[in-house]
């Protein structure tokens, strides 16, 4: 290797990194990634306790890597490049059959499962109304045999079966058996971890021994394509951009249902914002999940014109916002409950708004990890 040589590399690589230096300095920093769905790390503010703790420099590097010029870009080629080295996970999630992206399923602290399977419990008991529970299996499960040959995956029907015989005081859902009948069929998305419509449909039809209802035959519906073009959070954390998007449809039509979110302002006082069972608004950004419901509310309230029928109160996380349609033809009033954001007392909501019966139901990743399921028993 010759001197001019090892100077022309030398300078070729300062170049490459004034080039970058140059362009990150310029290009203007971005509030918020629509690929990652997401809020980005924007520049933080020094002063000297946040120099000494290191506060400063912890948020500096995730400021420079959420800014870096071309970021998308650089995503997916990590994502391409552990491909390409045989690897089939990235970020926590597996390049999966059928252009399928799973997120890895790990086993969940034992004593926080055993504790917060007590909440349901203990809630279930002092309610003073009917209460059933039921747990969401996910792609992890249901979808099992996409995964690559030998990936971790802790057993979701395990936890099934001690939530079924630990929560006593409710009636149990069997959300697994009926999902799993339909494995399939397109049941879940697959760049995001929601379930779709279709299998919204399948885990309304396992809750009806539950809540009392007959389902609505499926063929009584039809089918309306909203998206061909949605890509989930599953894709946003992977770094995987070479898959085909996912459809959206929907089966219930929204004629006389009103949605309303119900929250407060800063003096305390009671907030009403109109929602929609569909707001096809988030149908021309990323988040074209949020279509339905319009995304996370702490409280919602859905009234139906079936004014005859009873009130359902649901403790739940968002796989509900999809399943809600189908079961406004069988109850007056659909009473939501995120405990994320809600913080009052679920008891006195029961007791105040003449809740007849209530629902316990999240996926199973959701429940193993929130940690705010104490709030039902506050």
């Amino acid at each position: 290797m010759t001197k001019k040589y090892c100077i022309f590399i030398t300078t070729l690589f300062c170049a490459f990194i004034g080039l970058f230096l140059v362009a990150n300095a310029v290009a203007p920093d971005q509030e918020f990634s629509q690929m990652e769905n997401r809020q980005l790390e924007q520049m933080p503010e020094l002063t000297v306790d946040s120099l000494l703790s290191g506060k400063f420099m912890s948020s500096f590097e995730t400021y420079t890597t959420d800014q870096f010029v071309a970021r998308d870009l650089w995503v997916d080629l990590k994502a391409r490049t552990e491909k390409a080295l045989g690897k089939h996970e990235n970020n926590s999630v597996y390049f999966c059959d059928q252009d399928t992206l799973i997120t890895r399923f790990d086993q969940p602290d034992a004593q926080k499962l055993s504790t917060d399977l007590g909440y349901v419990n203990t809630f279930a008991q002092n309610a003073g109304i009917p209460v059933a529970f039921g747990l969401i299996p996910t792609q992890a499960c249901i979808w099992a045999d996409r995964l690559p040959a030998g990936a971790p995956n802790a057993s979701q029907f395990a936890i099934i079966d001690q939530a079924k015989n630990t929560v006593t005081s409710a009636t149990w859902a069997d959300l697994y058996t009926n999902l799993y009948a339909h494995k399939d069929e397109e049941i879940f998305y697959r760049t995001d971890h929601h379930w779709t419509s279709l299998g919204a449909y399948y885990g309304y039809v396992s809750l009806a021994n539950a809540l009392g209802y007959t389902p609505v035959p499926l063929e009584t519906y039809t089918e309306t394509i909203r998206s061909t073009e949605f890509y989930g959070t599953v894709f946003s954390s992977s770094g995987v951009r070479w898959v085909r998007p996912d459809t959206i449809t929907t089966y219930v039509p929204d004629t006389g249902i009103t949605v309303t979110e119900h929250t407060y302002d800063n003096q305390g006082n009671p907030v009403e914002k109109a929602r929609a069972l569909y707001d096809t608004s988030f149908l021309s950004v990323k988040d074209k999940y949020s279509m339905f419901l319009g995304g996370q509310q702490s409280l919602g309230v859905v009234k139906t014109p079936n004014t005859d029928k009873p009130k359902l109160l649901i403790i739940r996380d968002s796989y509900t916002d999809s399943l809600v349609p189908f079961l406004t033809a069988h109850f007056s009033e659909i009473h939501l409950i995120d405990l994320r954001y809600y913080r009052l007392s679920v008891k006195d909501y029961i007791q105040q708004n003449g809740i007849d019966q209530a629902l316990v139901l999240y996926s199973i990743p959701n429940f193993s990890t929130d940690t705010n399921l104490l709030w039902m028993i506050r």
